[in-house]
């Protein structure tokens, strides 16, 4: 049996702080319980610091104020780190004692520390655990950690805006009014949100109704100010000023529930000059609705959790598992490139699934006791229970299970993703956000079963599931590429299309001399989107819409 540790080792100390675009920002509240002082007499001055790791190294990222004689501390100073799903970010929290007359670190200072990832705090919203000091619990000491999504706010509005008894810009006919909306930015400049389209020959327009989001109208500031300009349509497209007013989100927010709000329709010029002037007509907002957009935090934290299976491809053309030049060769020190993509990508799923129990899967050999061939065994052989505990349990049943097996073939893939379609779809029957299915395919040739492989991923693609699938070794995989929709539509044998593109292709060759992480990186950085289009798409609100739901949204 292999040294385990280095498999992990290598994946987790290649955490670099890479550069893709930040998924969400999340706020990190701390909270200490029954801190002892090594001085009894006294009480101490705590102070949080929090540290994140990169290549390997821990380096401070931020620190709480310090409060003064506290054993329960529970600070005010929030930590705000960049979230991102497809890395392993290990973080530390240490509490050091920090006496009034210095406020540097000394050894005798340090009352204890808690190490965790970043996933693991998200996937809780709440996590509680021990302060260890030098590896043995420091007292009864412990830290609470709690998430919460700083908002970027996705959430869209819908307006609908009518006008009357406009001005008439026309000789011969009525005018032609069009209407658009100006944000105001903090430099004063304007930023167009939406034009109307012509309404031709009417004074007592109504617009279209049209959504936009809540950032792009407001930047998420109720009290921006809002230029609102209407316009007669010339063909020439010199068109007349008939008149403008200024509102903003906050008072648009009154048309809700079927009440009105109506402003002025003010022409500058004329209020100057004629005496008698009241206004270039009213415009009236009809209705304004809020939509919510929900994140992949809200499911998360909502309690929404990733199934992990993993399937591994026992075809012959792997090459025989004691032949050093196989695929599946063990190597007594060096995890072979199976056992490298699946702990990349596992080690970030299992913080997102609160078992830690993994169904494992292969497909293209024969197995015992009978030797037929099957396309999607379970690994352990225990068909009822295909799980297996955590990242290694998968391991060590891979390792245990290749002697016992006859390499063989057709590479056939469509069988595995209809099981874990099928769990899948009794999921839906919840029509909550519980469950998420991700489906880890590692194989190493080109599928036999292509026809029955696209109808099984656009069935697939109304389901809460995604399919990862990497090709280990040096095949030929341009065919594989057509199921990652990227470049075009997949389409099933009959030509229905998916629905959503769900399934996420990578040669492993790619990242042969990059870090697991940056292959995880690449295989997961879809995931969020695919988890947040299904459920939004269906109108499913993520499960618990707590008191932490009720802070994001924009206050009436």
């Amino acid at each position: 049996m292999q040294k385990m540790s280095n498999i992990y080792e290598s994946a987790a100390n290649t955490l670099g702080i890479f550069n893709s675009p930040c998924l969400t920002k999340v706020e990190l509240r701390v909270a200490c319980k029954g801190i002892s002082d090594r001085d009894a007499l006294s009480k101490p001055d705590p102070c949080v610091i929090l540290k994140m790791q990169s290549h390997g190294q821990w380096f401070e990222v931020d620190r709480t104020e310090v409060i003064r004689t506290c054993i329960n501390p529970v600070f005010s100073k929030l930590f705000t780190v960049d979230f991102y799903f497809e890395e392993v970010q290990r973080l530390r929290f240490e509490v050091h004692d920090i006496s009034s007359n210095h406020n540097g670190l000394k050894e005798a200072d340090f009352l204890g520390g808690m190490e965790c990832t970043l996933g693991q705090i998200v996937s809780q919203r709440k996590l509680s655990k021990s302060l260890l000091k030098h590896g043995n619990t420091a007292g009864k000491s412990s830290i609470t950690v709690i998430a919460e999504e700083l908002s970027g706010n996705d959430d869209y509005v819908e307006l609908s805006f009518s006008a009357r008894k406009l001005d008439d810009k026309d000789f011969f006919s009525k005018s032609d009014p069009f209407l658009e909306i100006f944000r105001v930015n903090d430099d004063a400049t304007q930023q167009l949100v939406h034009r109307t389209e012509v309404v031709m020959n009417n004074l007592n327009p109504a617009w279209k109704t049209f959504k936009v989001s809540v950032n792009s109208l407001c930047s998420g500031d109720q009290d921006r100010r809002l230029k609102c300009i209407v316009w007669d349509w010339d063909s020439n497209g010199k068109h007349d000023f008939i008149g403008e007013f200024s509102s903003t989100f906050k008072e648009m927010r009154g048309a809700m529930e079927g009440r009105q709000v109506q402003w002025e329709c003010i022409n500058p010029k004329y209020k100057a000059k004629k005496k008698n002037y009241k206004n270039s007509g009213i415009v009236i907002l009809n209705q304004c609705k809020i939509h919510k957009m929900h994140s992949f935090l809200d499911y998360i934290m909502g309690g929404c959790q990733i199934q992990f299976t993993v399937a591994i491809d026992f075809t012959a053309s792997n090459g025989d598992p004691r032949n050093s030049c196989s695929l599946h060769y063990i190597h007594p020190y060096q995890p072979n490139e199976y056992l490298k993509a699946l702990v990349a990508v596992g080690e970030i799923c299992q913080d997102y699934d609160s078992d830690k129990m993994f169904p494992a899967f292969g497909f293209g050999a024969r197995i015992p006791p009978e030797y037929k061939v099957s396309h999607d065994f379970a690994i352990n052989f225990n068909e009822d229970n295909p799980e297996c505990a955590g990242i290694q349990g998968v391991v060590e049943a891979y390792q245990s299970c290749l002697p016992k097996l006859q390499l063989y073939g057709p590479t056939n893939i469509a069988p595995i993703i209809q099981k874990v379609a099928k769990s899948a779809s009794e999921e839906t029957n919840t029509k909550e956000a519980s469950q998420y299915f991700i489906l880890l395919i590692l194989t190493d040739g080109v599928i036999t079963d292509m026809a029955d492989t696209r109808e099984a991923i656009v069935h697939a693609s109304h389901l809460p599931m995604s399919v990862i699938i990497v090709g280990v070794g040096n095949a030929d995989f341009s065919d594989m590429q057509m199921l990652d929709g990227d470049d075009g539509i997949l389409r099933s044998p009959k030509g229905e299309p998916v629905l959503r593109d769900i399934v996420q292709f990578v040669p492993f060759r790619n990242f042969k001399h990059a870090s697991p992480a940056a292959l995880a990186k690449s295989v997961l950085a879809e995931v969020p989107n695919q988890v947040v289009d299904y459920y939004n798409g269906k109108g499913i609100k993520p499960k618990c819409m707590s008191e932490y739901e009720s802070s994001r949204t924009l206050a009436p």
